[in-house]
């Protein structure tokens, strides 16, 4: 699989139909202010995204990155989201795939950790 098939975008940018291909949304919760219409979200499998609690704790700052990666792997290891990323994989192996996020920079948060596991 290619760096190409796995795209990570904010949900709020428009989307772009040639180069998205599967629009995934790996937010637990809906993006404030954005039609469902809008957001073109294909799935939107809520297994794949970080504990309410780890959120919380690494958006108060409370952890570092690595600690953030290294609680974040050991949730995607979880027979629930164990699955979900087998899916997500498969989706990416047979085409591209959008990872979409509300963060305000997703080149640094749990979208991309879920990218490099794809890509990895």
């Amino acid at each position: 699989m290619t760096a190409a098939a796995v795209r990570v975008r904010r949900v709020y940018d428009p989307p772009e139909p040639g180069a998205d291909g599967v629009r995934v949304l790996v937010d637990r919760l809906w993006p404030r202010g954005l039609a469902k219409a809008v957001a073109a979200v294909d799935e939107w499998p809520k297994e794949l995204t970080p504990s309410s609690a780890l959120r919380k704790e690494f958006h108060a700052g409370g952890l570092s990155e690595a600690e953030f990666r290294a609680r974040y792997e050991a949730e995607l290891a979880e027979p629930g989201a164990a699955a979900a990323l087998s899916r997500l994989r498969g989706l990416a192996a047979s085409g591209p795939v959008t990872l979409l996020t509300a963060v305000k920079d997703p080149a640094a948060g749990h979208a991309a950790v879920l990218a490099a596991l794809l890509l990895g």
